[in-house]
């Protein structure tokens, strides 16, 4: 309830008397860029680590600074997207949690916590163009926001299992909030990754488009849906919606820090970690 409350006046800060200004936000990283649509108001996120854009400390802190940027700059809405033509985001970067050094983990793990609560949260309407492919923490990115547009031939899904991973429940709780929940424990417990097709089919991305161009624009459509719609109705309304599992991950933070932490450490999953690291290097020669 705190929350909420803390929640209903920043909106009614942002909304009480600004109703109709637009203002450009900047890129706040080295490692993403955001461009405002002057005319609608809508800000495009851009992720720029290539080739894979891996979610290392980095990458999270620069989106987490984007999406506070977005908001405070009053922007109409987020589109998140990657730079690269083939890979929207490969997910978690293996090497923070391979031999990691201790306190740059907690601050990797807590960043992403608060990247997610920022996003999952954001009181802006948000879309993913899902230009490529986006398995684990890629689909936690796209799944966050409220609207995905994805282009064929890729693949998305939480694969986490098949790495000797098991997702948080606040992973799970996001892919709940897409999918019927039969579909999501089945997709979850088997790892699977769904093709733009199959995605389209079950409900995880909302359409699929030829290009990125026309990706960003169906997204912009999207946002066009609110503009009869009061902004703070909307944004309160969103956010109570996702109010449980927002909440549950502000409770539980130095927990499921403390849980990550100890499963990373363990041996045998830092000899897995390991192995999937021999393998990839060995596709690359």
């Amino acid at each position: 309830m705190a929350m909420m409350m803390s929640a209903a006046k920043n909106l009614l800060t942002r909304y009480g008397s600004t109703k109709n200004n637009i203002y450009r936000c900047m890129s706040t990283g080295k490692l993403t860029t955001v461009d405002v649509n002057e005319k609608s108001g809508v800000a495009v996120l851009t992720m720029n680590r290539l080739p894979v854009n891996g979610l290392n400390l980095e990458l999270l802190r620069d989106i987490r600074n984007d999406i506070d940027e977005i908001e405070g700059n009053k922007c109409r809405g987020l589109i998140l997207t990657s730079a690269s033509s083939s890979v929207f985001s490969a997910g978690l970067d293996i090497m923070e949690m391979y031999k990691p050094n201790q306190d740059r983990l907690k601050e990797f793990w807590t960043t992403l916590q608060d990247t997610w609560l920022a996003l999952y949260g954001s009181s802006v309407p948000t879309a993913a163009a899902i230009n490529g492919h986006s398995p684990a923490g890629g689909c936690l990115l796209a799944t966050s926001c409220e609207y995905r547009v994805m282009l064929p031939k890729f693949t998305i899904g939480l694969n986490e299992t098949k790495l000797g991973i098991v997702a948080p429940k606040w992973f799970m709780a996001t892919f709940c909030n897409v999918l019927p929940r039969r579909v999501a424990e089945m997709a979850l417990t088997q790892g699977k990754m769904f093709s733009s097709e199959e995605a389209l089919k079950v409900g995880l991305v909302d359409e699929l488009a030829q290009s990125k161009e026309e990706a960003i624009e169906k997204c912009q459509q999207f946002f066009a849906t609110f503009a009869k719609t009061n902004p703070f109705a909307r944004a309160m309304t969103k956010q109570q919606f996702r109010s449980k599992d927002l909440q549950q991950l502000e409770d539980e933070k130095a927990q499921d820090l403390e849980a990550f932490l100890f499963f990373v450490n363990q041996p045998s999953v830092q000899k897995g970690l390991g192995i999937y690291l021999d393998s990839l290097k060995a596709k690359t020669k």
